[in-house]
C-alpha cells in the first residue's frame, strides 16, 4: 500500500477490523518511512446487479433508490423503518439468489408491492399507484377492489 503522505510503499498494520455487515475490512496502517498512520478499507469486488427499466435502459441496483419509495408509500403511517429496510433487504437476497445479473423493474415492482400490501394497505396503495402509473380513476378502483377482495 502506497503511504498518502510520503508515498513510500512499504508499511505495516497496526489494526484490522471487519464491518458490522461483514462486508469490509478496516485497516490502520503505519509507514515505515515517515511513521504517520491512515486507514484503508478492502471489501471484494463484486459484478454489479442491473436494473433492466420498462424502456430497455439498465443501470446499477440502487438500494437506497428503493427504500426511497418504500419511505415515500409509508409517509405518515405506522410502518417502522427497520421493516421497510427488511423489505429492501428481502430485495437484494432475492437479486444475490437469482442466476441473472439483470433483473427488471417489473419483477422488482411487484415483489415490493407483494410486501407492502401484508404491511400496510394503504402504504401498498399509494406504491402501486405510482408504480402501475395509473392513467384515470377506473384502473384505481380496480386495485382497490381487488385488494378488498384478497382481505376476504
Amino acid at each position: 500500500m502506497t503511504c498518502p503522505f510520503c508515498g513510500h510503499r512499504q508499511d505495516r498494520v497496526i489494526d484490522s477490523r471487519e464491518s458490522k455487515e461483514g462486508d469490509t475490512i478496516r485497516r490502520r496502517r503505519e509507514c515505515v518511512k515517515c511513521e504517520r498512520r491512515f486507514t484503508t478499507y478492502e471489501r471484494s469486488d463484486e459484478v454489479p446487479y442491473m436494473v433492466v427499466k420498462r424502456d430497455g435502459r439498465r443501470e446499477k441496483f440502487d438500494r437506497q433508490k428503493v427504500l426511497e419509495g418504500l419511505i415515500k408509500a409509508c409517509e405518515k403511517r405506522p410502518v417502522a423503518m427497520a421493516r421497510l429496510a427488511e423489505v429492501v433487504d428481502e430485495v437484494e437476497s432475492m437479486l444475490a439468489d437469482s442466476q441473472d445479473r439483470e433483473v427488471s423493474t417489473t419483477a422488482i415492482g411487484e415483489l415490493l408491492m407483494t410486501r407492502l400490501r401484508a404491511l400496510d394497505k394503504i402504504a401498498y396503495v399509494r406504491f402501486a399507484s405510482v408504480y402501475r402509473d395509473f392513467q384515470d380513476v377506473e384502473a384505481f378502483v380496480t386495485e382497490l377492489k381487488d385488494l378488498l377482495q384478497r382481505r376476504t
